[in-house]
């Protein structure tokens, strides 16, 4: 071999002893390092442990459960026809009263005044018309031995004419009159039961006014207002199963009678009143029932709340290859969303794998490792 000496000129020896081993040092450096990056790209990598789930499509038939009101079928605004000061309230809330029975007066004197006046004023056209009438019957008499001219007589039997319209009309201004007069005591009009009040003793009421709330006796409904999402499922059956919230013992059956065509601006509900058959005693009014309904059966599939994911801003769930364990996404379209699960009504078919735990470190094509189902 052939040795190689390399000096360094103007540098003592000491110093060029420290270079060659300051160069051999980096050397060593270098080819560990090298070492190190090599071991480490040829380490294998380790598939993700996920646990999954084979998709079985599975009969799903929710029930909707709502609380609701009995009241009346038929609920009516009482009020007053004519404008006066009430001066007596006769009835409060809670009380039963019959068709017939007065609730509440207004001070009929303006209503008298009106009367008394009306009658006379028919009594003045009564005897316009008598006057007019022997006048008349003048005429005739006189016209027929030409004694009296056609435009006297004419004008007589005008008058005659006018005379008895005016007491036609001043009759009708009396039943009017009379009309008011009786309209100053308030009515129920149907017997029932009274649930609200805004009379009161010297309140002066405008005609029109709600006085009382009156509930007829009759039929009863159970009223609910329900979200709109609910009309987005069919019921089984139309018939809605109702009990007693202070006591589920006491139960009836009804039928959806009526739907509001509108959403309360409120509340953002629809109101719904169902039909009691056969009310039992319990159902008051007033009092609060629970209203359950079935709705038709569908196939669908049920997943832990933990598989769900998105793509392109939908909901979805990763699907593992049976072969390569390679996963994927697809779309699904959810059911309903409950506690702890979801369901899934289209987008997967039957056998699929689906990835329950474990979703949120996936990336598309990446190979998995399964986990032992629950059980084996």
């Amino acid at each position: 071999m052939t040795n190689l000496s390399v000096t360094y000129l103007g540098l003592p020896g000491g110093a060029m002893k420290s270079i060659g081993i300051a160069k051999a040092l980096l050397l060593m450096q270098f080819v560990g390092l090298s070492g190190c990056g090599d071991q480490h790209e040829a380490s294998p990598k380790v598939a993700p442990l996920v646990r999954t789930q084979v998709v079985a499509f599975t009969d799903y038939a929710p029930t909707a459960a709502l609380t609701g009101e009995i009241k009346a079928r038929v609920q009516t605004s009482l009020s007053f026809r004519v404008s006066g000061r009430i001066s007596e309230r006769l009835v409060d809330v809670g009380a039963r009263v019959t068709s017939d029975q007065v609730l509440a007066r207004i001070d009929p004197k303006e209503q008298s005044a009106d009367v008394e006046s009306a009658e006379a004023t028919v009594q003045s056209a009564e005897a316009r018309v008598r006057q007019t009438a022997t006048a008349f019957e003048r005429q005739q008499a006189l016209i027929k031995n030409g004694f009296t001219t056609q435009r006297d007589y004419d004008q007589a039997q005008e008058a005659l004419r006018v005379a008895e319209g005016s007491l036609d009309s001043a009759k009708a201004q009396l039943g009017t009159a009379r009309d008011a007069s009786s309209y100053t005591e308030l009515r129920a009009g149907a017997a029932g039961l009274i649930t609200a009040r805004n009379a009161e003793a010297g309140q002066v009421a405008q005609a029109g006014q709600t006085m009382f709330t009156l509930a007829q006796d009759g039929p009863r409904d159970a009223v609910f207002y329900v979200y709109e999402a609910v009309f987005l499922q069919y019921p089984a059956t139309p018939t809605v199963h109702l009990a007693l919230v202070s006591d589920p013992t006491v139960t009836a059956t009804g039928t959806v009678r009526e739907v509001s065509p509108s959403t309360d601006t409120k509340s953002g509900t629809v109101r719904v009143k169902v039909s009691i058959q056969d009310a039992p005693p319990g159902f008051m009014l007033g009092a609060l029932v629970s209203g359950s309904a079935t709705t038709k059966a569908r196939q669908i599939v049920v997943l832990p709340w933990t598989a769900l994911s998105t793509l392109a801003g939908k909901p979805a769930v990763w699907v593992v290859d049976p072969k390569s364990l390679a996963v994927s996404l697809k779309t699904v379209v959810v059911a309903a969303y409950a506690t702890g699960n979801v369901a899934i009504e289209s987008g997967l078919e039957p056998g699929e794998r689906v990835v329950t735990a474990g979703a949120k470190i996936l990336r598309l094509n990446q190979i998995v490792a399964l986990a032992p189902e629950a059980g084996r």
